[in-house]
């Protein structure tokens, strides 16, 4: 049976794993090292390795994995498969060359569209209505290497970054699946990216969570699914932070400023946003406090009226 190193670490990466071991010896899965998680930063194991150690797959965990014992370990091992799946680290070039068939990265996007480490985020805050799965050769440039596979998957109006990894780890895993074996076959031809078409995703930043009220509610929406779960969209309500879990457009239009309330009743809230479009906000979060839906945020809220400025002026903190 053909041997495998596995890298990963979120819940993406888990369907993978599992499937990999069903078809594969994966001799070993190196993943990011145990992180506080929480208010109370209770130190976690990441889903790939409480995964791994379900299935009784030995663990390695580097802080940093360049000149790493844990390094040396994976390369001597000489693995036929280095497969990575939202890893996390760059991987030396000798790791890479340790594979002795190939070393293939399972990617959330359609390269060269989107290379980096928020590809499915930045597909749903650009409002793209596909994205999809690439297979490559792993190189030492960031998502650069030549695509072994790809496969389409839509986005839909309701579809948040957690709905979109699960959708993309399944298809992820069934694409991997079918392009192993071609792989030792030598069944592949790859295709190099076309550089003129890079796009990147970068590490979303603190302070690019905050939504600009002067953008469309359709920009809007679509940021705060982006968000969602993790970090999470917020906006300044009088000078504080609120989260913004659930909104979405209407077809309504309004001469009212941006962040000024459209309409208000007892379980309705709208908000004037760029290009006269309207935002319903239907889920909040007050900072420190839990999540409320908008009629308990409403009847604690009396005092808004048609017409308020709710949104204050878009600053970045």
């Amino acid at each position: 049976m053909q041997t495998v190193i596995f890298m990963g670490t979120p819940q993406f990466s888990v369907p993978i794993l599992q499937a990999l071991n069903e078809h594969y010896q994966v001799v070993g899965v190196v993943t990011q090292p145990d992180r506080p998680v929480g208010r109370k930063h209770r130190l976690t194991a990441s889903p790939v390795k409480q995964t791994a150690e379900e299935l009784g797959l030995p663990v390695l965990q580097p802080e940093k994995l360049s000149g790493s014992p844990e390094l040396q370990q994976v390369i001597d091992l000489k693995p036929d498969f280095i497969v990575t799946a939202a890893y996390g680290q760059f991987l030396p070039t000798k790791l890479l060359n340790a594979a002795q068939i190939a070393a293939v990265n399972v990617h959330g996007s359609l390269l060269p569209k989107y290379r980096g480490g928020a590809p499915v985020q930045y597909a749903i805050m650009n409002g793209d209505q596909t994205t999809g799965i690439t297979i490559m050769y792993m190189v030492k440039e960031m998502d650069a290497g030549d695509i072994l596979a790809q496969a389409s998957v839509p986005i839909t109006d309701h579809d948040d970054t957690a709905s979109m990894f699960q959708k993309l780890s399944l298809v992820g895993r069934d694409l991997l699946l079918e392009t192993l074996p071609k792989l030792t076959k030598h069944e592949i031809t790859p295709q190099k990216q076309n550089e003129a078409e890079v796009v990147f995703s970068p590490t979303i930043k603190r302070g690019e969570e905050q939504l600009d009220f002067t953008k469309t509610a359709r920009a809007l929406d679509c940021k705060v699914r982006a968000l969602r779960p993790d970090p999470g969209a917020y906006a300044l309500v009088q000078g504080q932070r609120y989260k913004f879990w659930d909104v979405q457009p209407v077809e309504q239009t309004t001469e009212f400023a941006p962040g000024r309330v459209v309409e208000r009743t007892k379980q309705t809230l709208l908000l004037a946003a760029g290009d006269h479009t309207v935002l319903q906000v239907n889920q909040l979060q007050p900072a420190g406090k839990p999540k409320t839906e908008i009629q308990a945020f409403l009847n604690g809220n009396q005092q808004l009226q048609t017409g308020d400025q709710f949104i204050d002026e878009y600053k970045q903190e």
